[in-house]
Order: structure tokens, then C-alpha cells, then sequence
């Protein structure tokens, strides 16, 4: 073989590829945005269906209507039957973001002309896998563990619910707000890798499940959805270590990477972070659950290496703060990922409808990028072709 060739990834980092009225991320400032509105005054003010709301039809609910949203929500939260009998026949060491996209084409099954292109259509379609997501996280998860799967309960909202189906116990209310804003926080964030994901394969006259499972694809990677267990992996190991500002300082020093620092936009911080700190201080203290400590200690000496070094802008992520929110929750660091989709299929949906009716005859524009070609090239003729028998 000739000498090793290199490719130059840009990661289309700077790179506009569409319009989008979704939302808004201003990385030197810390801010962002939903439809017009600050993350701030969503997670203070607001809940996770009316967020849903806004992001699928771009302005907030009346109360009426939000009341007719959740019920139609709450409607669509059961899965098919054909669904868990397909679940209890796979593997029970299967990791449940590989589970959770291979349950989105069977949904889809059931559906007539699932690639259809009626506005109205898309959108039932996005309504019900929001509704859905949650019961298939934990419908796996009672599966894995010989348990019974268990029936949404109507009189709880989307998160207290979702607690029930998993954990088989109502949750309090403060653990089921908590919930809550993590799924309003996690809900958009512009042309993520999961969301760009969802909206090429749409650009393609794709059904929504299959942007929808594309976006799962992509968010169950180690650096986009996968980081927040990550953390937990690393807190855990932290747990009996007498040292951990010398462990993290040993670590950067050995140009390990501390897993949930730094962040590609936010240069001054991450503003989801802001809140799921307060919650895992206030949920450690309720718990007696070290972990927020221990994360705390993480971040100051991270926070400070980098600072002597320049580095100023390195600073905790989202997924840095919500594993040890999620962990004190009670939940398995290998469902981490999962809530992530559960809150951030709203996201790929809005984005998906927006892509797929860019224009008023609903005809996407196929994403086709270029790639700067730095292989073998022999002239437009093209290599010559050796026999095996001349080849070295």
C-alpha cells in the first residue's frame, strides 16, 4: 500500500447547511433558546408537555389547549403488543439505545404509508412517538429483569409516569418535577449530531421513524448522548479515591480527558448545566447521595488546571451535571442515554416536520454535501489495475 493517507475532518463545524426557526444557541454568551423563549424561563416556569408543545407548533398553549395536548399524549403512551413480544426475544444484556432504535421500526410496521408527507399525518406520528418513548425505555428494562411490563397510568404526567413504568412505585413530586425540567432542558439544541442526523435521512423523503431512529443512532455515541454515563463510570471510580483533585490533575497531565468537560458552542457555560447542578446538590442532600460532592470536587480542579493553562473556556456540560441527577433518581447508568431520547425525540420531531415542510409542497432539499478528495489519483483514466500475482 502507498504511505497512509490522511483525511481532514471538519466535523462541518462553521458551516451553515439550513434555516431552522427551532431553536437558538449563543456560545459566547451562555444562552439558549426554544421558539423565542430562554431556556431559563422554560425550565422555571414551564413543564415538559407545554415545551413539547411550543417546539412542535411554535408558540405556547392555551390552557385548553395544552389540557387537549396532554390528553393526547397521555392517549398514545401504549405500545403494541407484537412490540414486547419482540422485546422479551432479545438478548438481556442488549444495550437499551441498540433496543430502543430497533423498537422504532416496529412502530412504524403498523403504520400505513409510514413515509407519508401530509403535514397533519407527521405530526399525530411525532405526538405519538413522544408519548411512546417513555414506555419502551422501561418496558425494557422490566424485560431485561423478568419483570412485567407495566400500563401507563393517565393520572400521572409524562415524567411521574415514566418513573411508575420503570421503578413499579409512584414517584414524590419533587423527584417527578426534577424529572421534569431534565427533559425540558435536554428537548432541543439546534443541529446537534443527532438532530442533523434525523434531518438528513429525512431530507431523503424518509419516514419520520426513520429520522427518528437515525437520531437514536447518533445520540447513543460516547461523545454526544453516551457522555453522561460516562461521568457516572468516572464517579464511581472516584468513590474510594482519598485524592481526587490529585487523580483529575494526574489525569489532565496525562492528556486523559475528563468525561463532561468542555462543550463544542458554550464557551462561558453551559445554562442547562446551571440547573442540573442545584438539582443533584439539592437531590444529595435529600439522599445522602456523595455524588454531587464528588462531581463538585471533579469540576474545581478541572476548572482550575485548565485556567493556568489558558483554557478558560472549558467548562462543564449538560452531561456532566444530569449523571449524578439521574443516578440519585435511582436510575441505571445504561438508561441515561435512553432519557435523553425520551425527552429529546421532541427535538428530532419538530425538526423533522420543519425539514420535511420547508416549503408549501412539503419537498425537502436532499442533503448533499461534497468531500475534498485526497486519495490515489492517476489521472482521469485512473490507476492502472495490477494482476494479484504482480502486486508487492
Amino acid at each position: 500500500m502507498s504511505e497512509e493517507i490522511r483525511v481532514k475532518n471538519t466535523g462541518l463545524r462553521g458551516v451553515t447547511v439550513a434555516d431552522s426557526a427551532i431553536s437558538f444557541i449563543d456560545g459566547e454568551k451562555g444562552i439558549l433558546i426554544y421558539r423565542g423563549y430562554r431556556i431559563e424561563d422554560l425550565a422555571d416556569r414551564s413543564s415538559f408537555m407545554e415545551t413539547v408543545y411550543l417546539l412542535l407548533f411554535g408558540v405556547l398553549p392555551t390552557a385548553e389547549h395544552l389540557e387537549a395536548f396532554i390528553r393526547q399524549v397521555k392517549d398514545m403512551r401504549r405500545v403494541p403488543d407484537y412490540v414486547f413480544d419482540s422485546m422479551r426475544c432479545w438478548p438481556k444484556d442488549a444495550r437499551p439505545m441498540d433496543v430502543l432504535q430497533a423498537c422504532v421500526p416496529l412502530l412504524a410496521m403498523a403504520e400505513e404509508q409510514s413515509d407519508t408527507m401530509d403535514r397533519q399525518v407527521c405530526v399525530n406520528r411525532s405526538i405519538g412517538l413522544i408519548a411512546q418513548m417513555p414506555t419502551l425505555v422501561a418496558a425494557w428494562h422490566r424485560i431485561r429483569n423478568g419483570q412485567p411490563v407495566l400500563e401507563p397510568d393517565p393520572e400521572l404526567d409524562h415524567a411521574a409516569n415514566f418513573l411508575w413504568m420503570l421503578q413499579g412505585k409512584k414517584p414524590d413530586p419533587a423527584t417527578a418535577k426534577d424529572l421534569d425540567v431534565c427533559l425540558i432542558l435536554h428537548a432541543d439544541h439546534t443541529f446537534n449530531a443527532s438532530t442533523f442526523a434525523a434531518r438528513e435521512v429525512v431530507s431523503t423523503r424518509a419516514s419520520l421513524y426513520a429520522g427518528v431512529a437515525a437520531g437514536l443512532g447518533a445520540l447513543s455515541g460516547s461523545l454526544h448522548g453516551g457522555a453522561n454515563a460516562k461521568v457516572m463510570e468516572m464517579l464511581l471510580q472516584l468513590e474510594h479515591e482519598p485524592d481526587i483533585a490529585g487523580w483529575v490533575t494526574a489525569q489532565l497531565a496525562k492528556g486523559n480527558r475528563i468525561m463532561g468537560m468542555g462543550h463544542a458552542i458554550y464557551k462561558t457555560g453551559d445554562p442547562r448545566a446551571v440547573y442540573l447542578k442545584k438539582m443533584g446538590q439539592r437531590l444529595g442532600e435529600q439522599t445522602g447521595g456523595k455524588w454531587a460532592a464528588i462531581s463538585e470536587e471533579v469540576e474545581a480542579t478541572a476548572v482550575a488546571v485548565f485556567a493556568s493553562q489558558g483554557k478558560t473556556t472549558i467548562l462543564p456540560n449538560v452531561d456532566f451535571n444530569s449523571a449524578p441527577v439521574y443516578y440519585l433518581m435511582g436510575i441505571p447508568m445504561d438508561l441515561m442515554t435512553p432519557i435523553f431520547a425520551i425527552s429529546r425525540v421532541a427535538g428530532w420531531c419538530a425538526h423533522i416536520i420543519e425539514e420535511q415542510f420547508a416549503d408549501a409542497q412539503g419537498k425537502p432539499a436532499l442533503y448533499r454535501p461534497q468531500a475534498q478528495y485526497v486519495g490515489e489519483y492517476c489521472g482521469l483514466m485512473g490507476c492502472e489495475y495490477s494482476p494479484m500475482e504482480k502486486r508487492k
